[in-house]
């Protein structure tokens, strides 16, 4: 069993450890992943300050976009484990490795089988478990009991869980262990939101209740302080919140944590909300023994909205934001791009099908939606581009040179020391 750091109570201990980072197995892993993920185009422009102007159409590339450490660990040890355990040795992934459709075509391209992120216990069945087979837990991680289910039939384990995440785990069973209820700040049906809250109740004494907006946050500050209808709140919150939950009992005392991958700023008034709330309802002087909270956004999900958010007060006509159309915090980027100017989240460059047409997640339909007449052929033009942290750098290449292919213009001529910039 590879595995970094345990998760919840332990669960029957597999019967051999395996070492995937070896310095063999990672130095093969590392020229398969720059085959299929770098862009050489990429770095030179980021060498250059991100920004490149030919024919008159500019290129602004935000300081920080693309594969994070997390993101970058999880996909190295999937290939590792596929080196470490060739066919016909059976590998099977909860859900996706990470939010990228891309990727998790290369991912399964390599024989390694994709399952629900939560397999019932018929299709567990079905898969016949045993000790020879090796199951992936994705960068979300993955719920506590899943974990215990996969592990009692004694096959390996590949933990590729974001170290971020486990972060906001350990908070959260603390939070269990002091009788706090944990507040978190997420997108209920979230892989990653879905392995946290099973963490809060891991130990059997733990509550959650997971907000997604202000307007959530609002609602239960206001039930904090003034009661109200127990039943609708329940209603409300269905699907969001531990089992036996009653807000009339167990937000006496609460802690704020996150989804790594939501916006800092909400984030910091979500906290900010319940801080005054329990101020209000306890006094400053008891508002301690009421109420936690600690910083658990991930690092690099904040660099890549701080580093959007510079770029953002710089003239711009239009962003692109790549990512897979699921990806949390690439959703977060397009949403910060739209409040400013004409954003497009596309999954890759073939959603760019023309000047004249381009097919772009609708975050608010949640459904693809085309738009007419997004891009000028002629006169000058900035594009800035950003993408999420799964997002791979080949796929930033691919959107620079169709955005420069519909004025006619081979960007990789015009960077050759023979070409005319």
């Amino acid at each position: 069993m590879f595995n970094d750091a345990p998760s919840g109570p332990p669960g029957p201990v597999p019967p051999r450890k395996v070492n995937l980072r070896r310095p063999d197995v990672m130095q093969e892993v590392a020229a398969q992943v720059v085959a299929h993920y770098r862009s050489e185009l990429v770095e030179r422009l980021r060498a250059n300050g991100g920004t490149f102007s030919y024919g008159g159409l500019t290129i602004r590339l935000a300081k920080e976009f693309g594969f994070c450490y997390g993101v970058e660990r999880a996909i190295d040890l999937a290939y590792a484990a596929r080196r470490v355990f060739p066919e016909p040795t059976r590998i099977f992934l909860l859900g996706e490795i990470i939010h990228n459709p891309e990727v998790n075509d290369q991912i399964r391209a390599m024989g390694i089988v994709s399952i629900s992120p939560k397999p019932s216990d018929l299709e567990l069945a079905g898969l016949r478990l045993n000790a020879d087979d090796v199951v992936i837990i994705p960068a979300f991680g993955t719920e506590v009991s899943t974990r215990q289910r996969i592990e009692s039939f004694g096959c390996q384990t590949v933990d590729t869980t974001c170290g971020d995440v486990m972060s906001v785990w350990k908070r959260v069973r603390q939070y269990s262990k002091e009788s706090v209820t944990s507040i978190i700040h997420g997108k209920a049906k979230h892989e990653e939101t879905k392995a946290t809250t099973s963490q809060a109740t891991a130990y059997g004494t733990g509550h959650y209740l997971v907000v997604f907006d202000l307007a959530e946050t609002d609602y239960v500050c206001d039930y904090i302080l003034q009661g109200g209808d127990r039943e609708e709140f329940l209603r409300r919150f269905k699907g969001a919140h531990s089992l036996g939950f009653d807000p009339d009992l167990h937000l006496v005392a609460v802690g704020v944590a996150n989804q790594t991958t939501m916006l800092r700023g909400e984030t910091e008034e979500v906290q900010k909300r319940f801080q005054r709330a329990m101020q209000e309802k306890h006094g400053p002087e008891s508002v301690s023994r009421h109420f936690r909270f600690f910083d658990t956004i991930c690092g690099a999900t904040q660099d890549r909205q701080d580093a959007l958010e510079k770029m953002l007060r710089e003239p711009i006509d239009l962003l692109i934001v790549v990512g897979g159309y699921n990806s949390s915090n690439t959703s977060h980027l397009a949403e910060m791009g739209e409040k400013v100017l004409p954003t497009y989240f596309i999954k890759n460059a073939a959603m760019m099908e023309s000047p004249a047409l381009i097919r772009h997640w609708n975050q608010h339909t949640t459904a693809e939606v085309t738009t007419a007449d997004w891009f000028r052929i002629a006169g000058p033009l900035t594009v800035g581009i950003t993408a999420g942290a799964s997002c791979p750098n080949n796929l930033i290449e691919d959107t620079i040179k169709r955005l420069f292919g519909f004025r006619g213009l081979d960007i990789l001529q015009a960077l050759n020391p023979g070409g005319v910039p």
